[in-house]
């Protein structure tokens, strides 16, 4: 096992786990008021990046709960000597509310933020093919 980490043993984040869309009995794992709209496994990403916890997103796996979800996270928290990655994050709670605020402050968000207030209706299921990866 040389080169490449085993991600097997990285935690994995699945974006529903803090949605605030979602109900607990569905999969979100942290408080409404703490939980972000609609998170992506890119936001997730490079919330962990920012948080300076190596992560790997896996967009072949799917939520077993709800398949239609697509794409977790595997983060880093500790390394194989048990030391952190990041001391502020010892635990998966931890790291999902820190997502979960970054999320809403993330770049692609806040640009949008002007035009999505305009015209908030409309098709939000936009998965219709050409997303696979192999």
């Amino acid at each position: 096992m040389d080169g490449m980490p085993n991600i097997k043993k990285w935690a994995v984040i699945y974006p529903i786990y803090i949605n605030s869309k979602k109900t607990v009995a569905l999969g979100r794992r942290i408080s409404v008021a703490k939980a972000c709209e609609n998170p992506t496994c890119i936001e997730i990403g490079d919330c962990c990046n920012y948080l300076k916890l190596p992560f790997a997103i896996e967009l072949d796996k799917a939520y077993p709960r709800d398949f239609m979800q697509i794409g977790r996270v595997r983060v880093l928290l500790k390394r194989e000597d048990g030391s952190l990655c990041n001391p502020a994050i010892a635990t998966k709670k931890q790291l999902m509310l820190q997502i979960a605020e970054l999320v809403p402050k993330h770049h692609g968000r806040t640009k949008k933020q002007e035009s999505a207030s305009t015209s908030d209706a409309g098709p939000s299921k936009s998965r219709k093919g050409g997303k696979k990866k192999k």
